[in-house]
C-alpha cells in the first residue's frame, strides 16, 4: 500500500506561518516515506468563503515548494487526479451518501444553539460548546414532522457511550470520550451545510489518505472522526498532531495576524527558502540553510519533529 498525506486548507482566511509549518511537516512525511501527496480545498463554509481566496492559497504553498499529486492545480484551478473533485463545496453527493449509509445512526435535532446553551449541559471542547443533553434523540414520526413544520432540522449522530483510544504518532497514546465531551454531534447543520467531522471523513477515505499530520488543536476532534470511520466501515489513517506556532509573545497565530501571513511575507519580497529553513528549525529539524524544501526529505524524520507549542521570534 502507498501512503498518502494531505494538506487541506480553508478560503475563510489568510495562510500563516503556523499553517505554512503544518503544510511542510505533512508533505515531508508522506514524501520521506515514499508517498504521494493530495491537496483538498476545504470550502464547506460556502458564506465565509472569500473570493480567490482559494486560487492565491495553492500559489502561496507551491512558492514555499510544496508538491502535490492530486488536487487543484495552482496555476489553472483544474483538479488534477483521479480521486476528485478536489473541493468540498463539489462533493455534496459524497456526504448524503454517507448519511445513507448511517441510516439510524443518524436523527434529525431541532434544537437552536441556544436552546441547547439553555439547558445547562457541561461544556466540551473548546470549539464545540455545550454538550447536546440528547433532547430530539428519540422524538417520534409524528413529533418530528410536527416541528419540521416551522423549523429545519440539523442531522446528528448517535454517538455510543465510552472512549475511543488511538495512537498518536506524536502525542503518544490517546483517549477522548465523544459522548461525554460534546454528545450527539452535528454532521449536517439545519441549513444544508455538512459538519467539518463528517466531511473530512469521507474525503480523506475516498482519496486514498493513510496519513493525517495537522495542528494539536484539532486533536480532541480525531475520535469524533474515528467513530464515524468505524460506522462507515472505512480504513483509518495514522495520525500525527504537531504544536502550534505561537507569536513572540506567547499568543497563538491566527488568520488575522496580518504579519505573518504568506501572502503579505511573499508580497514582501521574502525568500521561500529561508521562511522554509526557519519552520524547520523551529520544529527540530537540521536547518540545512540553503536548502529547498525537496532537499530535506532524506533527513526528515517524524519523531525528530519538536512537541508543544513554538514560538516565533519574528514573522
Amino acid at each position: 500500500m502507498i501512503e498518502r498525506g494531505r494538506f487541506a486548507p480553508s478560503p475563510t482566511g489568510e495562510l500563516h506561518l503556523g499553517n505554512a509549518r503544518t503544510a511542510i511537516l505533512a508533505w515531508l512525511w508522506a514524501r520521506s516515506e515514499g508517498g504521494g501527496f493530495t491537496m483538498r480545498v476545504e470550502d464547506l463554509d460556502r458564506p465565509r468563503v472569500r473570493p480567490g481566496l482559494a486560487r492565491r492559497q495553492l500559489e502561496e504553498l507551491d512558492w514555499l515548494g510544496i508538491t502535490w499529486d492530486e488536487g487543484p492545480d495552482s496555476r489553472t484551478g483544474d483538479d488534477l487526479g483521479a480521486r476528485g473533485p478536489y473541493r468540498q463545496s463539489e462533493r455534496t453527493a459524497q456526504y448524503e451518501a454517507a448519511l445513507v449509509a448511517l441510516g439510524d445512526h443518524v436523527y434529525q435535532c431541532f434544537c437552536s444553539r441556544a436552546e441547547i446553551a439553555a439547558a445547562s449541559a457541561p461544556h466540551g471542547p473548546q470549539d464545540d460548546g455545550p454538550r447536546y443533553p440528547g433532547t430530539c434523540a428519540h422524538l417520534g414520526r409524528a413529533q418530528r414532522a410536527e416541528r419540521r413544520r416551522t423549523r429545519a432540522p440539523a442531522l446528528r449522530l448517535r454517538v455510543p457511550p465510552g472512549p475511543i483510544a488511538f495512537h498518536d504518532e506524536l502525542q503518544g497514546a490517546q483517549e477522548f470520550d465523544p459522548g461525554a465531551t460534546v454528545g450527539d454531534f452535528v454532521l449536517r447543520r439545519a441549513d444544508g451545510i455538512f459538519a467539518y467531522q463528517l466531511a473530512v471523513v469521507i474525503d480523506d477515505a475516498a482519496m486514498g489518505v493513510t496519513q493525517v499530520l495537522r495542528g494539536e488543536d484539532l486533536l480532541p476532534s480525531t475520535a469524533r472522526q474515528i467513530l464515524l470511520y468505524r460506522l462507515l466501515g472505512l480504513r483509518e489513517p495514522r495520525w500525527a498532531h504537531a504544536g502550534l506556532v505561537a507569536s513572540a509573545s506567547g499568543e497563538r497565530l491566527s488568520k488575522r495576524d496580518r504579519a505573518a501571513s504568506l501572502s503579505a511575507l511573499r508580497a514582501a519580497g521574502r525568500d521561500p527558502g529561508e521562511l522554509v529553513t526557519r519552520l524547520c528549525a523551529l520544529s527540530g529539524l537540521p536547518e540545512l540553510p540553503g536548502r529547498g524544501l525537496a532537499d530535506r526529505v532524506s533527513t526528515f524524520a517524524l519523531p525528530r519533529v519538536a512537541r508543544g507549542t513554538v514560538r516565533l521570534d519574528r514573522p
